[in-house]
């Protein structure tokens, strides 16, 4: 009995992490670029009602996150960019670069595109510096990434891509991600910049909204079994003592 109440513990703890991961996905249900968490445990349940084969070994509370490609959707706005494909935005910091999907841009006091934490988006060659005489509703962007006004050149966005490596990114806020220094990403291929459009995120309310309910059910369910096991050792102990 002891076994079988650790391994519901056990089950509760995943369940409550779960639903910290749902809550999280619908509280950036519109953040451009982000990319939505899923739980390995809840996914497993899920398999097992609908009757597919699983070991008691694979339910775990893992999580990992969903790359698949957002909508794109037009803002008009020249600073927003989108990507379709795989691949990121580089974003430098004092720390080592981030890594984006979340395209919505800005230019800062030193005329530099950064993104929506004030942190510099990087080009190619560097800092992207927009010179003063040029508006951002005159600039360019080719589906490359290279940016240029007036048929004068500005530089291009650096793009790149981490292929199989992709699930070892690690979030770090404002929907960016940071990768171990002995993974080295690779430049960007199949992607294309769309300028005026965001990529929304991929998260999809409805199913967000069922598996929040699967997981209230089964923590109900993992619940009641815990206090009915608590009842009956009561009882055993309440008989054994006279």
């Amino acid at each position: 009995m002891a076994d079988s109440i650790e391994q519901i513990s056990a089950s509760v703890d995943a369940l409550l992490q779960d639903f910290d991961i749902i809550a999280h996905n619908l509280a950036n249900v519109s953040t451009a670029g982000y990319k939505r968490r899923c739980s390995v445990f809840t996914e497993t349940l899920k398999a097992q009602q609908a009757g597919a084969e699983q070991t008691e070994d694979s339910v775990t509370s893992e999580a990992a996150f969903d790359f698949s490609q957002g909508h794109i959707v037009e803002t008009g706005r020249p600073l927003d960019f989108a990507l379709f494909g795989k691949g990121f935005f580089v974003i430098e910091t004092p720390e080592g670069p981030l890594y984006t999907r979340n395209g919505t841009f800005h230019i800062n006091q030193n005329s530099q595109i950064v993104n929506s934490d004030g942190k510099i988006v990087a080009g190619q060659a560097g800092p992207i510096t927009v010179p003063t005489t040029i508006g951002a509703s005159q600039l360019n962007v080719t589906g490359d990434g290279s940016i240029g006004a007036a048929g004068t050149a500005i530089g291009k966005f650096r793009l790149v891509d981490f292929a199989d490596n992709q699930e070892k990114l690690v979030p770090v806020g404002s929907s960016c991600y940071w990768m171990p220094e002995d993974i080295q990403p690779t430049v960007a291929e199949n992607i294309v910049v769309k300028q005026g459009y965001q990529e929304a995120s991929n998260v999809r309310m409805i199913d967000e909204l069922v598996n929040m309910i699967i997981v209230s059910r089964l923590y109900e369910a993992n619940m009641k079994f815990i206090t009915a096991q608590k009842e009956a050792s009561s009882s055993i102990l309440s008989v054994a003592t006279g």
